[in-house]
């Protein structure tokens, strides 16, 4: 097996922000040369989560407010509490949804559906500088 790989690094305002990341993990694929196998997309941090899902203005709008009716900001959190803290939601909601996605590669391209993108979306109740790493498998 031989792995390759790269890094994409963005800032984001966090507090639910959805970013679009599929460009640049399509990139690293295409600089890696890999014609089938697999690409990982994994977020550092514990209030940073990715997934896939149709990046439009109401899905994104849908997703956000669906996290807020399940995960609340203004909760009452031990998190919060013992860490004299405000973000114990971001942790929850990046904690739901998961750091990494694990997306087949065929044809050197990623087996998305027609509607459906990579996203990070960043839970954080700060502005923050993100790192994702992928890793292409082959």
């Amino acid at each position: 097996m031989t792995v390759q790989g790269g890094l994409l690094r963005l800032e984001t305002p966090g507090h639910g922000h959805i970013v679009d990341i599929t460009p640049g993990v399509e990139s690293v694929l295409s600089t890696s040369g890999v014609d089938r196998g697999v690409v990982t997309v994994f977020a550092t941090g514990s209030t940073v989560a990715i997934t896939t899902m149709e990046y439009e203005p109401g899905g994104v709008r849908d997703l956000q407010a669906l996290l807020d009716r399940l995960i609340p900001s203004a909760g009452e959190y031990e998190h919060n509490r013992r860490n004299h803290d405000t973000n114990a939601h971001a942790h929850l909601r990046a904690a739901v949804i998961g750091p990494s996605e694990a997306i087949p590669v065929v044809e050197g391209r990623l087996t998305l559906g027609t509607w459906q993108q990579v996203v990070l979306i960043d839970f954080d109740d700060r502005p923050r500088q993100r790192t994702v790493t992928v890793q292409v498998l082959s």
